[in-house]
């Protein structure tokens, strides 16, 4: 009895090992478009912004699995942001030892959603995809403020916000500055004809 719940106890282990390291494989879009599979996501997963990243594409033969190789020729990628509002053409780019590996590297600079677009040929086959991030697919770029200790550092969105004001202040003393300097001209220019 012993033996058998250590036994148990073993398989159960692995089992759990094996669901830790599957997660980020998860975290991907597999989908069989003709005689292929395409596999795509991020590179690191969960994705953050201001962080460097990739679009992570495997390409393989449906049938054998067997890797497609020679696609960074043939294939191009966009990234796309805000339902098409920004759009950035990625290199597509072999991973060193990686057969039918492909990436894309960039740095996300906003929180939300992205589409990688594929476009090209693998072999005689002409591929137009977009992969969207979503439940059931791959994640979308996440704040990485709740990661960041001890201090805090101001996202760019704040940044941005602090400079505006500070630019608003900047324009109002400069107008303030100059109506005052115009009511001191005014000022002396009537006192000297007064006398």
């Amino acid at each position: 009895m012993t033996r058998i719940l250590s036994v148990t106890a073993a398989i159960a282990v692995v089992m759990a090992s094996l669901g830790i390291f599957a997660s980020p494989a998860a975290a991907h879009e597999r989908r069989n478009i003709g005689p292929y599979t395409f596999v795509v996501g991020w590179l690191v997963e969960p994705a953050y912004v201001g962080q460097l990243n990739a679009l992570d594409l495997t390409v393989t033969e449906t049938a054998t699995t067997k890797a497609v190789e020679g696609l960074e020729k043939t294939l191009k990628a966009d990234l796309v942001s805000g339902g098409g509002a920004a759009t950035l053409p990625l290199t597509v780019a072999t991973r060193f030892g990686l057969p039918g590996k492909y990436q894309g590297q960039v740095v996300p600079t906003k929180v939300g959603d992205y589409t990688f677009h594929i476009t090209g040929a693998v072999g005689a086959m002409a591929i137009d995809e977009k992969f969207e991030s979503g439940p059931g697919r791959f994640g979308g770029i996440e704040d990485i403020a709740p990661l960041q200790f001890p201090n805090k550092v101001p996202s760019n969105s704040d940044l941005a916000a602090k400079l505006d004001e500070a630019n608003t202040r900047l324009i109002i003393a400069i107008a303030l500055g100059a109506a005052a300097l115009v009511v001191s001209l005014a000022s002396v220019t009537l006192a000297t004809r007064r006398r």
